[in-house]
């Protein structure tokens, strides 16, 4: 399926009225369709019509619209979404499905990642270089594991191509197979996509396998996997000087779901979880998070609310803001302000944190045409 901007942006350069208040005063995303303050003072109004973008959105790529709920089903567990799932129904991430009253692994299974990789050469434009030794290691490279399929629905994702990768289509490969094509200047890896959540007993066979021979295993991640799971992925990284980079979209719940479709309880959970065994190696960072500052949606106020959560657990905790580009449903706002950046830093550094940095600054104040 190849995804027209024209779908959802109308090509010019209107403001989008929210579509509960009726203002537009602020930027609203025409996929959305509500505004921010909409979302926090009148959810059980606002939340709805977000909602339906999702759905319609995951439809339009084949997914189920939501996670099954099916009593008697078949429970998966290894994410957040918990998906029960009745004969035939697959989970939300499209990788599971009940058949003759059995899970079936489409994949995401040792045997089986549903995945592409390449070598990204180091110092790569990754959420943890500037605190990395990565970035000193020129000639090396990162192998980048992009792995086709989320537990999260986000409608400004710049990553969607993933959902045109399928179990049945491919690109399918085992975690010896990917571990196989690392070489002497492997110097890391890096599990994302898509996100690893949804494959992470084929990213902890590969991890495993890679660190033998002496890569660094690290994972960018929306922290929506199974508590347990995660537990795997910090000892691998512990062990091999890699990290865990989580990206804390939102911290308000009904904001974070607008954008995601998914609560953010999990990833908040295992947030902290994670940042627990920080004392267990201080350096090089264990923990790194990152917030990409959507214009009309992720204020300063909300980088301040995120921040402080940040701060009260480690405020030496790395934090990368990321500046926006418009991209997939979202495609009608404009990219991150500088002003908008500096205000996110200053409310961070507000909130308790030491370790603050603007990433993507090439596209502060980008004019973007429509």
């Amino acid at each position: 399926m190849v995804w027209k901007r024209s779908q959802w942006a109308r090509g010019d350069n209107r403001r989008t009225a929210c579509r509960r208040c009726g203002l537009s005063t602020r930027p609203v995303s025409e996929a959305i369709g509500v505004c921010l303050h909409c979302l926090r003072t009148r959810p059980e109004e606002a939340l709805p019509i977000a909602q339906e973008a999702h759905r319609r959105a995951r439809e339009a790529f084949g997914m189920p619209a939501v996670a099954p709920r099916t009593p008697g089903g078949i429970r998966c567990g290894l994410c957040a979404w918990d998906c029960t799932l009745g004969e035939g129904e697959r989970g939300y991430c499209g990788l599971r499905m009940a058949q003759k009253g059995r899970l079936v692994h489409l994949a995401g299974t040792p045997e089986k990642g549903l995945l592409q990789w390449y070598r990204d050469p180091l110092p790569t434009n990754c959420v943890a270089d500037w605190v990395c030794e990565g970035h000193h290691r020129r000639g090396d490279h990162n192998l980048a594991v992009f792995y086709g399929s989320c537990t999260f629905h986000c409608l400004f994702c710049q990553n969607w191509h993933f959902r045109e990768l399928s179990p049945q289509a491919g690109p399918l490969l085992s975690a010896q197979e990917l571990a196989n094509v690392a070489n002497p200047h492997t110097f890391c890896v890096c599990f994302f996509g898509g996100d690893p959540s949804s494959q992470m007993p084929h990213a902890l066979a590969a991890g495993r396998l890679l660190a033998r021979k002496g890569v660094r295993v690290c994972w960018e991640t929306n922290g929506m996997m199974h508590p347990k799971l995660l537990d795997h992925a910090v000892q691998l990284s512990l062990e091999t000087g890699g990290c865990i980079k989580f990206d804390l979209k939102a911290f308000d719940e009904n904001l974070h779901i607008a954008l995601t479709g998914a609560s953010n309880r999990r990833t908040l959970e295992n947030f902290q979880r994670a940042a627990a065994r920080i004392p267990e190696r201080p350096q090089p960072p264990l923990v790194v998070a990152s917030t990409l500052l959507i214009p009309g949606y992720v204020d300063a106020e909300e980088v301040h609310r995120i921040a402080r959560f940040i701060a009260a657990i480690d405020p030496e905790i790395p934090y990368t803001l990321l500046a926006f580009a418009p991209h997939f449903l979202m495609a009608d706002l404009p990219c991150t302000s500088s002003t908008h950046a500096q205000e996110a830093v200053e409310a961070a550094r507000a909130a308790g944190l030491s370790r603050i940095r603007v990433g993507n600054v090439f596209l502060l104040d980008m004019p973007v045409p429509f």
